[in-house]
């Protein structure tokens, strides 16, 4: 769940800091007060797209921070008035894709019970991207974000246009992870076979000429006998031959100072040890350095033997130098053709001849694979066909949810069909859907892309989400699949009455099983939140700022809702209506 959010510098924000909890949290305020404003600054830090122009006048940075908490979250999800009436986030909505990820991103070393996502823009238009403060990329953070949040903006319901999206939430409700994994599987096994029938099918002649260029190539690294590690043993011995007087004089001059000439270290140390022993027959003190000095003793002569029997081995070829560059040059051509190291050559001279095999024996290999093609084909199309019928039979359970949810949101006569099409078998199957929608009697069953009013597509939005957050397929009641937070900005657009109260039942209803934070402006949502918070757009030293306050007490929360039923005049009969209001919407719990 989203624990935090920490705002500074963005639009007319300067320092804002807002935690939320578990269960509805709604943002109330005036018309411009900056209540969206946090919806966009979340999607900044979920990867949305930067500009400079948000940054706060006069500042030369923005910066959005999200804390993200993974591990269950005891607490309560009713207000601090109604102690205890709640129940913790469960268990069962911490996302294993946020751990995947942390793990795929050599990230599982940081704090595994949370993560923070910060997003900087400068002023010159440079922005980066941070997850526990180490930096990675746009993609990656939009990959982890599904896993977090989903935010629907005012615009955000195009997401559901796409198809890929569509079939995504029928999954979802189906509880087909399963299958779907089964089906990927199967697709990924059949498109290798493929692959290697493909080039197994070229003809003859261009099969010959692949025989002719992989003969050459096996036959070439065979006759270089390539060692491992090769290349940096005689990389060494060529700086050693070509350095070799430079070298015989430096070994000749260190034996001859150590061992060799009159007045040589060790027979100085020698002259020592007799002087230090007799002097040890007068005085014990200069016993513990007798030793120390035999073993110094003992290490110069062993270097003194180690460079003469060095010396004895410079006598070389005096062709071996041109040996080694020979040598050498053949590997750095081969390095050229065939790999970087000398590993990679052998590993594709390795590669070359599976390949050669292949192609020599192309006909049984052909029968063989036509064969496992024929399995594969047939279990991928089994585990497609299964998992087909596990979507239609979902599809059909989700139809007549969705047309309940439809009817509690004032859209009694709208139709909503799920329509299948039989496509190409691919990775998720061979199903293509399409949601369908007619708000009025009499009209077509059209595409949501074409439904005008954007109210009531956020209604039918609202609805899917209610159905699968509850994911009541078979009559069982399961934890949301996939993010366990959901972001509404504005999904009272084009609504009111009993259907705005119909709407706020829905996403209590959904924050019972996920986090939910909403924004609105009517009072007949605001009455069922677990937690209010009230935006403000304040002047202070001639500069405008945007203010957030959680209103905890249930006078302030009322003072709040008689303001959104009446504006600026707030009489005491409204006031006491918005205190009636409250406590229905508290009591919506126990339904």
């Amino acid at each position: 769940m989203l624990r935090e959010i920490h705002i500074q510098n963005y639009a007319v924000i300067d320092n804002l800091r807002v935690e939320f909890r578990p269960g509805l949290n709604l943002l109330s305020g005036e018309t411009g007060s900056g209540k969206s404003i946090l919806v966009d600054a979340l999607g900044l830090a979920l990867g949305g797209r930067a500009s400079p122009d948000v940054i706060r006048t006069g500042t030369e940075r923005a910066t959005v921070t999200a804390v993200f908490t993974l591990a269950p979250v005891s607490g309560e999800r009713g207000s601090s008035s109604a102690a205890g009436a709640g129940l913790p986030i469960p268990s069962g909505q911490v996302p294993a894709a946020a751990s995947a990820w942390l793990d795929v991103y050599g990230l599982t070393g940081a704090d595994e019970a949370e993560i923070i996502l910060r997003r900087e823009i400068q002023s010159g238009g440079k922005s980066r991207l941070l997850v526990n403060d180490q930096p990675v990329t746009l993609t990656a953070v939009k990959d982890l974000a599904r896993s977090l949040v989903e935010v629907h903006g005012q615009n955000e319901h195009v997401v559901l246009f796409a198809r890929d999206a569509q079939l995504d939430l029928l999954d979802q409700f189906a509880g087909a992870e399963e299958s779907l994994e089964k089906v990927g599987q199967f697709f990924v096994r059949r498109r290798e076979l493929q692959k290697e029938m493909e080039v197994l099918s070229q003809n003859e002649q261009e099969r010959l000429r692949a025989m002719d260029l992989l003969q050459f190539q096996v036959q070439e690294l065979d006759r270089a006998r390539l060692q491992p590690g090769e290349d940096s043993s005689l990389e060494e011995e060529r700086r050693v031959l070509g350095n070799l007087e430079r070298i015989r004089a430096a070994a000749a001059a260190a034996f001859g100072q150590l061992y060799e000439e009159e007045g040589s270290a060790c027979a100085s140390l020698s002259n020592v040890g007799r002087a230090l022993d007799e002097l040890r027959r007068y005085d014990g003190r200069v016993e513990p350095y007798l030793e120390p000095l035999a073993g110094a003793k003992a290490t110069l002569e062993d270097l003194a033997f180690f460079l003469r029997d060095y010396l004895g081995k410079l006598d070389v070829n005096p062709n071996r130098l041109e040996e080694v560059e020979d040598r050498l040059a053949l590997i750095e051509r081969l390095k050229r053709k065939y790999g970087k190291t000398i590993e990679e050559m052998l590993a594709y001279r390795d590669q070359s001849r599976h390949q050669l095999a292949n192609l020599e024996h192309a006909d049984e290999r052909r029968a063989e694979l036509s064969r496992q093609l024929a399995e594969a084909t047939a279990e991928y199309q089994k585990a497609a066909e299964a998992l087909s019928q596990q979507r239609r039979t979902a599809a059909r359970k989700m139809e007549k949810l969705v047309r309940e949810e439809l009817c509690q949101l004032g859209m009694e006569k709208t139709r909503f069909e799920i329509r299948f099409r039989t496509a190409e078998g691919g990775p998720k199957g061979i199903d293509e859907i399409e949601l369908l929608l007619s708000p009025n009697p009499g009209e077509e069953m059209r595409a949501l892309e074409r439904i005008a009013s954007g109210g009531e597509l956020s209604r039918l939005m609202l609805a899917l989400k209610t159905v699968v957050g509850r994911g009541r397929l078979g009559g069982a009641s399961r934890a949301v699949r996939r993010a366990p937070t959901f972001v509404f900005d504005e999904v009272d657009t084009g609504i009111g009455g009993r259907v705005a109260e119909s709407v706020g039942q829905r996403l209590k209803r959904l924050a019972r099983d996920a986090q939910v934070l909403c924004v609105t402006h009517l009072a007949q949502i605001a009455c069922f939140a677990d937690h209010h918070f009230y935006v403000e757009k304040l002047e202070r030293a001639g500069r405008t700022v945007t203010t957030i306050t959680h209103l905890e007490s249930q006078k302030n929360r009322a003072q709040e809702l008689a303001r959104m039923l009446s504006g600026s005049q707030i009489t005491d009969a409204v006031l006491k209506h918005a205190t009636v209001m409250l406590k229905q919407g508290a009591g919506a719990d126990d339904n």
